[in-house]
């Protein structure tokens, strides 16, 4: 299987974020005019990694690899209740659930979970809250999720590189592999930005030279 690499599509994804970003107490933040500022990271998670491989639902389905009702962008709870059949959003509200829910459910539980998690790279910041949304943010102390993942071990030890590769390994559904999630852990496909990648094309001042 293919190895994750930088790509300058990501690169641009990042310079494209970081460009309206400000450093607020020690935190990179972007704001619209009338929007609460958000962390950069979650974003660049939006924009580079979310939006293009969750897509959008306006009416609830049935999601045959979790075997869950999902809407919108892959949600599966909705004001902390599971998505059931028949719901239905705008494409405006299923964006605003998108980023409530991504700071209040999985960035901030990586804050918690990582020691210093701001202070890292916003590529790696993000890479990491794209793969809580999709596998979980989970438990340091159960061993689940991405907080209790070797990606997350790494970031704590400021291995960045490692912490990019690391996360490639949730790329199976019940146990199975899935090819679609191995290209989202990695190098993502013709149109989408796969993790790794974007994890990877942080600044050269942010990450180790890849190892051979």
């Amino acid at each position: 299987m293919a190895k994750s690499r930088a790509s300058a599509r990501a690169r641009n994804a990042i310079a494209a974020v970081m460009a309206v970003a400000s450093l607020v107490g020690g935190r990179y933040m972007v704001s619209a005019p009338g929007e609460e500022p958000i962390p950069a990271a979650v974003r660049l998670a939006v924009d580079a990694n979310i939006i293009p491989w969750e897509g959008l639902v306006l009416s609830s389905h049935w999601d045959r690899f979790s075997k869950r009702w999902d809407i919108c962008h892959g949600d599966t709870l909705i004001n902390g209740k599971p998505v059931t059949a028949g719901m239905r959003f705008t494409k405006e509200e299923c964006y605003d659930i998108l980023i409530k829910r991504l700071v209040e459910d999985y960035y901030k539980p990586l804050t918690r979970c990582i020691a210093g998690f701001d202070s890292l790279p916003v590529s790696l910041q993000a890479s990491m809250i794209s793969g809580a949304y999709n596998v979980g943010p989970g438990s340091t102390e159960k061993h689940t999720g991405i907080c209790g993942s070797s990606a997350a071990r790494f970031a704590r030890a400021r291995n960045y590189y490692a912490a990019c590769e690391a996360q490639t390994a949730f790329n199976k559904s019940g146990g199975q592999f899935v090819q679609g999630l191995d290209n989202r852990r990695k190098n993502g496909d013709a149109t989408r930005i796969g993790e790794a990648e974007l994890c990877e094309s942080m600044p050269a001042t942010g990450l180790p030279v890849r190892p051979n």
